[in-house]
């Protein structure tokens, strides 16, 4: 079993003096692997510009991470929102402008393609993890029409990779959801934060349909909040979450038990500086992690 631990992106300056050298110039990348074995990368989420303006990665892009982590160093990548958005959003529109639903939702000949452009860092892929935004019911009538769509789509995907999928419906955080998984070789996201229920309640109810892997992401209730209070520099905990975090380092523990990999990924609007969550987690797992 592994605890393997990271942030959600590692380019923030505020970092300096925790991960990072407080002078002069470096690989943000480089120097964030001597302290972590794990990041998630975000960035390549945002991919979605217009039916015909699609950014997947570049070469150099991923031949730079590749060269900037030991061997051992692992990634959660977020499949882009070109492939896993229902309808393009309508941020910026007047309040009932009608949606445009997203030509590629779901197309494995746009997921193969993001594939092959990531292909150099095949072995340091920890997991693909899928993130879909509530679906309401006019971007998907039910949780079963979700399902099947998914599964027609996830079962065209290559076997060789760890896929683990996050909903942002808690209504979808039930058997129905948790047998699909294991049926089709998938594996849960916990998401902590939002508007989503407290990781050890959905644990408790559904633990044994959790196997070999899972993913927990802490995210933190309100960004916009903890923006406000760290005035966007990620170098202080500041909005604490101990008794949170207690409960879930116990999830973490029982999972280590049960012998089922973690991926644990923090990000900086959970706490106010996902490095110093990460310090505390640590601490707390002892000396379960070394």
């Amino acid at each position: 079993m592994a605890i393997i631990m990271g942030t959600c992106s590692w380019k923030y300056d505020s970092w300096r003096g925790i991960v990072y050298p407080d002078q002069g110039q470096f690989d943000y990348l480089e120097e964030y692997a001597k302290h972590f074995n794990s990041v998630e990368i975000d960035q390549w989420f945002w991919s979605l510009f217009g039916v015909d303006k699609i950014k997947l990665p570049d070469a150099k892009t991923v031949d730079e991470y590749l060269k900037a982590v030991p061997r051992d160093f692992l990634f959660t990548v977020k499949i882009p929102n070109s492939i896993t958005l229902t309808h393009f959003y309508t941020h910026g529109q007047p309040k009932g402008s009608p949606m445009t639903p997203n030509p590629h939702f779901l197309s494995i000949d746009l997921f193969n393609e993001f594939l092959e452009r990531i292909e150099p860092l095949k072995h340091h892929i920890g997991v693909l993890m899928f993130q879909f935004e509530y679906l309401n019911k006019k971007k998907m009538a039910s949780q079963g029409e979700f399902l099947q769509k998914f599964k027609e789509f996830i079962t065209q995907c290559p076997n060789e990779y760890n896929y683990a999928l996050e909903t942002r419906n808690p209504n979808y955080l039930n058997e129905n959801y948790f047998e699909f998984l294991n049926l089709n070789g998938l594996y849960h996201i916990f998401v902590q934060g939002y508007y989503l229920p407290h990781i050890k309640e959905v644990y408790g109810k559904y633990r044994d349909y959790i196997r070999k892997l899972s993913v927990i992401r802490l995210m933190g209730p309100d960004r916009q909040a903890i923006e406000k209070k760290s005035s966007k520099q990620w170098d202080a905990i500041v909005d604490p979450k101990d008794s949170e975090l207690t409960d879930i380092v116990a999830v973490i523990k029982e999972l280590e038990e049960r012998k089922v990999d973690v991926y644990l990924n923090i990000n900086n609007h959970y706490e106010g500086s996902a490095p110093l969550t990460i310090k505390k987690i640590r601490e707390m797992l002892k000396p379960n992690f070394f």
